[in-house]
């Protein structure tokens, strides 16, 4: 096992942010919601527009970072104890593995790479550091998939049977084009490796390992190298069968991020815009957290949900060492591995079993 880092305690955890794109302003309204115990102290990005609106927004809530225009700058020159990357995910292992170096934690966003191999060295390279790795699956805090993810660990479903993933959003050719990286093999991946990572991350952590699944991807709507459109079945362990069907070319707007689980004694759908409304919970019998679907229910215009504020606090709580991560490196693997899976069966037309290593 990796050694444990020493707990911070005696004073804010320092936090820098590298990437200041579409999802940094998630990030940087959770780290304002903890400024009693995180002080944000490093801004980077190469897009000076970029870095200049996150800036902004930071002074705005109190903080005041130091400006970097590239991660070696800023692993030299700032003080700060973790670094959060919300860079394209084909950056990532390199930067995580730099920032390890230089013996800094790491918050990577999903997915936590693009490859299977470089995932890998992510966690070889912390373990090695003696730093903590974590991986965001913010979804996982949503109320609405909490309530789920009880059901399921309770057995209230008994023998689950069928389980149905739907992804049906809207990326327009505008989005690709609004940045090289985007739609690319190296920096990106596609509608599964991207746009739907938080939902094939589902499939383990509500539904348990899979077994193994069988793909196809097309690129049918989109002037890009990755896929905008895929299907997987998938196989549980437990014999479990379900289903996860993923689009990019939705008209004309997002329409429904979804999971629906059936078994020998509970059926329940979450459905909505992303998995933020219960539509459907029955079981066979009656428990008092059932009288908690109304409230955990939500409105919402984002795919990102609200789960990066929750998502930092078990972060910061164990930096401190008041607890383990929800989500660590090793966590992140799980799901890494499934979409590697689902893009090897649809490059070779065959069924691939999972672990990828024994």
């Amino acid at each position: 096992m990796p050694a444990r880092p020493v707990p911070i305690r005696d004073r804010r955890l320092r936090l820098a942010l590298v990437g200041c794109g579409r999802i940094a302003q998630n990030h940087l309204a959770a780290i304002a919601q903890h400024a009693d115990r995180v002080e944000l102290v490093g801004l980077c990005d190469t897009d000076a527009a970029a870095l200049a609106s996150a800036v902004a927004t930071a002074k705005s809530a109190g903080a005041a970072p130091e400006v970097y225009t590239d991660l070696e700058s800023l692993l030299a020159g700032c003080p700060c104890d973790a670094v959060a990357l919300a860079t394209p995910s084909g950056l990532h292992a390199a930067q995580t593995i730099a920032c390890a170096a230089a013996g800094r934690h790491v918050i990577t966003e999903k997915p936590m790479a693009t490859r299977w191999r470089d995932g890998r060295r992510m966690v070889e390279a912390c373990d090695a550091a003696g730093v903590r790795l974590f991986v965001v699956k913010q979804n996982r805090r949503n109320p609405t998939l909490q309530l789920l993810k009880s059901a399921v660990d309770a057995g209230r479903f008994g023998r689950i049977h069928l389980v149905t993933i739907n992804v049906f959003w809207s990326r327009p050719q505008s989005y690709y084009d609004s940045a090289e990286w985007r739609g690319t093999w190296e920096f990106d991946g596609g509608a599964f490796m991207n746009q739907a990572s938080h939902y094939v991350d589902l499939l383990d952590w509500l539904i348990g390992p899979v077994e193994s699944v069988s793909a196809y991807a097309a690129t049918l709507g989109r002037h890009i190298e990755v896929e905008d459109t895929g299907v997987a079945a998938v196989r549980w362990r437990t014999g479990a069968l379900g289903s996860i069907n993923v689009t990019m070319l939705t008209y004309p707007k997002n329409l429904e991020g979804s999971i629906t689980v059936i078994g020998e004694t509970g059926t329940v759908r979450l459905g909505g815009l992303a998995v933020n409304e219960i539509q459907h919970w029955q079981f066979a019998d009656s428990r008092p957290e059932d009288a908690r679907i109304a409230e955990a229910s939500y409105q919402t215009t984002s795919v990102y949900g609200h789960g990066h504020p929750l998502y930092y606090d078990n972060v910061i709580r164990c930096l401190r060492g008041e607890c383990e991560p929800e989500t660590d490196g090793r966590e992140g693997l799980r799901a890494l591995e499934i979409l590697v899976a689902i893009y090897q069966s649809a490059r070779d037309g065959r069924r691939v079993p999972l672990p990828l290593e024994i």
